[in-house]
């Protein structure tokens, strides 16, 4: 079963009196409310939940899907079937708990302006996905004399575009059993209806969501939330890193750690070869959460089946593996990734004294049968040398007994300072790219931003590398070379590049709007002051279309002004700008 329940999560009370907030606030409701379709509210959050069974002529088929009019193509039903059951060989028993990550079919609606405004304010690590459905799955097999075959099988699945690991793994843990229990559509349909009730997720706001006659209070983390701060007093929904424990995760691997967080920040190829949906999904996200706040960009899938839709494309031997972490359970992959360069066999945990022991790392050459033994099996060399304080404190703390949410938070602390030590020499040279406010004149375009030049950024690492807040030696400047040629990397300069061209616009819009226009137009010709106008309106499109945050009562003063010139201007003109 997946850690982190409800009391991770937030405040859940039997009883309470549900409270139910209007989910958009007055500017929303004007941007939508007019068009606010059917199930609008539940699709900020859910997909879909789909109730998937084993049937005996058929195998894993879906049994229903709520709501009943949501669009899954055939392959997308398909991936999600296969995905929400354990292989046989996991052997599970009882309630399984674990996530799936599938690519949507293409062809899928475009971006939505809502889903824009969320990622603006949300912390990289949890913003939706464009093109990938998260899966969180309930599992239950238990004997049933009334089932022809002896077993009652079936999942229950959330399906959402936001990678909130710890909340819809808890709400898919207080639904499930009560459905599984009861059987009935209508309790799937009222727990519908109610989400469909839910607030939107605003990042830094604090939501009461009613749930099965309970309340659900958490609080959405904003991206101005300081990296590693302490929590709040009052129940919060974390980003997903912060849910898993990651010392049970890394238990078997823990002295390899550096290793995996290079691995991670490369975006090298990796399998994690688990013995169970749950080890195997949880081992994932814990790994691609060790880079935060560093967006992993490079493709994951907590748990990967030979019957998924990508499978061909992954296990292919006439190219280089693609950049992405693999969870799978059944042996039969041992054989299909031989050719990956990196792969980490997990077994059951088995402590050696107080510690679990510790697997090796190991030649891929001896990755060859289906009872290979657990392992680290790879050919890499670090870049950096082995933290072996972290190492000593955190065997210390084993023999301490100090509790694994202790051992976790020692973990994430270090795997942080580790990541912004690497990653602050990129933001501050990225930063001296931006050009000076000072050079933001109305009468021009925004000046460019300055190209990234790798051997730029090099020379400054004598005096402003990581070794400023890192005691960690090594080659950095390898590291940085080979991060530069990774998905990784070029997702951060994206998203950054953006950002800095979105404030570079605003900038702009402030000074049109303290220049003087009226009496830049006095002197202009017609033909000078339509063109003015009507790349004014472009610019006030845009900026309301991607949001930009601006000086309270610049976008109106500017609309102000079009309105004013437009009226002075000949009639014939008056149709011709307001069509535009």
């Amino acid at each position: 079963m997946s850690d982190g329940g409800p009391k991770d999560e937030g405040r859940w009370s039997r009883g309470s009196d549900a409270v139910v907030m209007n989910p958009f606030d007055g500017s929303e409701d004007a941007d939508h409310g007019a068009c606010r379709g059917p199930w609008a509210r539940f699709s900020s959050w859910l997909e879909c939940v789909c109730v998937v069974t084993f049937d005996l002529e058929l195998g894993q088929a879906i049994e229903l899907v709520y709501p009943q009019d949501v669009k899954l193509t055939e392959k997308e039903k398909t991936s999600i079937c296969y995905l929400s059951f354990p292989d046989s060989y996991s052997g599970c028993l009882g309630d399984t708990q674990f996530s799936f990550r599938l690519r949507q079919s293409i062809g899928r609606r475009a971006w939505r302006l809502r889903e824009d405004v969320y990622n603006r304010d949300a912390p990289a690590t949890l913003q939706t996905e464009a093109s990938h459905f998260f899966g969180y799955v309930y599992f239950r097999q238990v004997k049933d004399v009334s089932v022809r075959r002896g077993y009652f099988q079936k999942s229950l699945v959330l399906v959402s575009r936001l990678p909130y690991y710890g909340l819809f793994s808890s709400l898919v843990q207080v639904v499930a059993p009560e459905f599984f229990v009861l059987k009935l559509q209508p309790c799937l349909e009222a727990v519908c209806s109610e989400i469909d009730q839910w607030p939107a997720p605003v990042p830094g706001q604090t939501l009461h969501l009613p749930l099965m006659g309970g309340v659900l209070q958490v609080r959405i983390p904003s991206k101005t939330d300081k990296p590693g701060g302490k929590r709040a007093r009052r129940p919060t929904v974390l980003p997903f890193d912060h849910q898993l424990d990651l010392f049970k995760c890394f238990q078997p691997v823990l002295v390899h750690l550096q290793m995996l967080w290079e691995l991670v920040l490369l975006g090298e190829p990796l399998v994690v070869m688990a013995p169970s949906p749950t080890v195997s999904s949880e081992t994932v996200l814990a790994l691609i959460s060790i880079i935060s706040p560093l967006r992993f960009c490079c493709d994951f899938r907590p748990y990967f089946t030979v019957h998924d839709s990508e499978f061909r494309e992954f296990t292919t031997r006439t190219q280089a593996p693609p950049s992405v972490v693999l969870g799978v359970t059944n042996p039969f992959f041992i054989k299909t990734f031989q050719n990956w360069p990196h792969v980490v066999r997990l077994g059951e945990t088995k402590m050696a004294g107080d510690l679990p022991k510790q697997v090796k790392v190991k030649k891929l050459s001896k990755l060859k049968t289906l009872d290979t033994k657990p392992g680290v099996y790879t050919a890499f060399k670090t870049f950096l040398h082995k933290d072996k304080i972290l190492i000593k404190r955190l065997l210390k703390g084993i023999q301490r007994k100090r509790p694994s949410e202790a051992q976790s938070a020692i973990l994430r602390r270090h795997l942080l300072e580790l990541t912004q030590s690497f990653i602050i020499p990129l933001e501050r040279y990225m930063a001296s790219l931006m050009p000076l406010q000072r050079s933001v004149t109305p009468w021009k375009t925004p000046p460019q931003i300055r190209p990234f030049s790798q051997e730029d950024f090099m020379s400054t690492l004598d005096h402003t590398g990581p070794q400023l807040t890192s005691g960690l030696k090594g080659d950095w400047t390898g590291l940085y070379r080979k991060f530069f040629r990774s998905p990784n990397f070029d997702g951060w300069y994206r998203h950054r590049h953006k950002e800095m061209t979105q404030k570079l616009e605003s900038l702009h819009l402030e000074v049109l709007c303290d220049a003087d226009l009226i009496g830049w137009t006095r002197e202009k010709s017609e033909v000078e002051i339509v063109d003015l106008i009507l790349k004014l309106k472009e610019k006030l499109s845009k900026a309301r279309r991607q949001q930009l945050q601006v000086k309270d009562g610049v976008l109106e003063k500017l609309d102000g002004f079009i309105a004013m010139v437009t009226g002075s201007l000949p009639a014939d003109l008056h149709t011709v700008l307001n069509t535009r």
